[in-house]
């Protein structure tokens, strides 16, 4: 955010309980007088932006009618003064607070604010696509997968495949992995493989896109998901098909449940 607005400091924390800010995270030059501090709701720049939901913005924190004092002994030892804080909010839950700021009094422009709302949408999708993986493994962690009979298999069958895209959206690395390692697991729980002899080897898309026409999805509704071209799915399709010696999509899901490359 900082290199995208090219402000001299912007920081940033969380909304505990869904109402105090804790700052935690900066970038830039600073004295320190920030970190840690605690807003309340509605109070200072960052409390109004929880209580509204909105960005909001001031060309002179100090002299600034539209907000409270409470925190004027903190930005004034840190020597800010145009300043903009801008929500973080996830299913309607604010998250955090974005900030960026000024060591001068003067509009911040169009450009810059948007740069950190920009910013916060990025961050409103991260997080959103962490629930969603957080919530499945958890709901596969409560969940039987071992009885293949249970009607509920469809479902872990859904999942392994969301996860799947869902795993392409995730920036932390130990969550990837942690993903990465329950479609693996799900993938081999069928039992052992109805056919001997050796696996064909499957790329990473190639079982995303079966994945997706095991659910019995279109090539377009595919595409979508995974975020490639109709005719990059066809021939993730046919490479897919080619290496199982199907000649059907279908086909090659049962083929490939059979080698346990699919739940």
């Amino acid at each position: 955010m900082r290199d995208a607005t090219g402000l001299p400091l912007t920081f940033g924390g969380e909304v505990v309980a869904g109402r105090r800010l804790k700052l935690s995270q900066l970038s830039g030059p600073h004295s320190g007088a920030l970190r840690g501090v605690g807003l309340e709701y509605g109070r200072g720049l960052g409390g109004k932006a929880v209580a509204h939901r909105r960005p909001v913005v001031v060309d002179d924190y100090v002299r600034s009618p539209g907000i409270s004092h409470h925190y004027d002994h903190i930005i004034v030892a840190e020597g800010l003064r145009a300043m903009v804080a801008v929500p973080v909010v996830v299913t309607r839950t604010v998250r955090g607070v974005l900030y960026g700021a000024l060591r001068s009094s003067m509009p911040l422009g169009d450009r810059v604010v948007q740069s950190v709302v920009e910013s916060a949408r990025e961050l409103e999708q991260t997080l959103a696509v962490r629930d969603e993986v957080t919530r499945r493994l958890a709901w596969l962690d409560r969940y039987d997968t071992t009885d293949c009979t249970r009607p509920q298999w469809e479902l872990v069958r859904e999942a392994y495949a969301e996860l799947r895209i869902l795993t392409q959206s995730v920036d932390d690395p130990v969550l990837r992995g942690r993903v990465r390692a329950v479609c693996e697991t799900l993938s081999g729980i069928t039992g052992r493989p109805a056919r001997t002899g050796p696996v064909p080897e499957l790329s990473a898309r190639e079982l995303d896109v079966l994945a997706c026409v095991a659910l019995g999805w279109t090539n377009h509704q595919i595409a979508d998901d995974l975020g490639i071209t109709t005719e990059t799915v066809k021939s993730y399709l046919r490479s897919t098909m080619r290496k199982l010696v199907t000649r059907s999509r279908m086909e090659a899901v049962v083929s490939a449940r059979r080698f346990g490359l699919l739940p």
